[in-house]
């Protein structure tokens, strides 16, 4: 996020564009309101608010000010005003100090974490269904690559005749699947003779790592079993580049806009994992965690907002957290929401086992 500058005028501002500390104090009154009520905030609302102390006429006075300058608007002659993407942008860069969860979303995160065992794609997704409750927000969460993970464990399951399961455990707990067809009928004995030639050629290593089979065993019909196995396990590392996406709180952005194309345009957006992964990345790649309006460059999603936070495993990114919302977003909460859950989903990637 980008920080603020220290040298500051003999009025208060911190520079060109800036403001001195009683319009920063109403312009933070007026968002502060605005994220709660969704209402136009009027003078009344910020003449007893931190750091304003002034008439309300004063306040009037430099509510006009700042909706000249950009930072206000105001949709109706007698209505108060609402922040502009700029007056959000001011607000998120000058928070004093990042927000926090209050006892009762701790707890629920500590809750989550502590209880958060099984496949790690099932973890995700539960994890953006957290992120969702605790900030009423739609949540992304990216899932770490499995490029460099190691296979601990391969297993070839009978479902038929000539048909079987490929189960794959990687050494950071995820757990690949893959259907594989045989050209013949194969037995339960065959099958697990197959299973153990496949973990001795295979195991230890990360999946894009798995070469050919060269060594036969001997049995043309279990060789046969067997390549067509490392085929399989082989196109699930191919798969792998592809980065896991999961969303919760879809159904949130219904309630946050009043127009039905916007939620729409929204949702759809939603629904195009490689759109989202890229949007996430290349916010992150701006130096920037949160992204106002028309900032992020996505036109659909023009009257959104959007928090990002990397996941890191041993100082290493391993993933990222996005809560989108409208532009009224709680940034303060979004923001603390995003580091906690962050922090904690980092510390279990790093578990050796779940």
């Amino acid at each position: 996020m980008p920080t603020t500058d220290d040298n500051r005028t003999e009025d208060g501002a911190t520079g060109a564009g800036a403001l001195d500390a009683r319009k920063a104090a109403i312009l933070n009154a007026v968002v502060t309101e605005y994220i709660g009520s969704a209402q136009p905030v009027g003078s009344q609302h910020v003449v007893d608010a931190p750091g304003v102390s002034v008439s309300s006429a004063t306040v009037r006075s430099d509510m006009a000010a700042l909706e000249r300058d950009g930072y206000l608007a105001q949709p109706h002659t007698s209505a108060g005003r609402i922040p502009t993407d700029k007056g959000y942008r001011f607000f998120v860069d000058h928070l004093g100090r990042p927000g926090s969860l209050d006892p009762v979303g701790r707890q629920q995160v500590r809750q989550f974490f502590d209880h958060a065992h099984g496949e790690i794609e099932s973890m995700l997704e539960r994890t953006s269904g957290l992120l969702a409750d605790l900030t009423d927000c739609t949540a992304m969460v990216v899932g770490p690559s499995h490029e460099s993970a190691a296979i601990r464990s391969v297993q070839l399951v009978g479902l038929g005749q000539r048909l079987a399961l490929l189960v794959v455990v990687l050494a950071d707990g995820a757990v690949q699947k893959q259907s594989v067809e045989l050209p013949d009928e194969v037995d339960e004995i065959r099958l697990a003779d197959a299973a153990s030639r496949l973990a001795a050629h295979s195991l230890g290593l990360p999946i894009t790592q798995v070469g050919p089979l060269v060594v036969p065993t001997g049995d043309p019909k279990t060789d046969t079993v067997v390549a067509i196995a490392v085929d399989a396990l082989r196109s699930l590392g191919s798969a792998e580049a592809v980065d896991q996406l999961f969303v919760g709180g879809s159904s949130r952005m219904a309630a946050a806009f009043d127009a039905v194309d916007t939620v729409r345009s929204v949702l759809g957006i939603l629904e195009q994992q490689l759109v989202v992964v890229t949007l996430l990345r290349d916010i992150l790649d701006t130096g920037l965690s949160v992204a106002i309006g028309t900032e992020h460059g996505v036109e659909p999603l023009a009257s959104c907002a959007i928090v990002v936070m990397p996941v890191s495993v041993d100082g290493v990114e391993a993933g990222t957290i996005g809560l989108l919302g409208p532009t009224r977003m709680n940034y303060p909460l979004a923001l603390a929401a995003a580091r906690v859950v962050g922090d904690r989903l980092g510390q279990r990637l790093s578990e050796p086992s779940r």
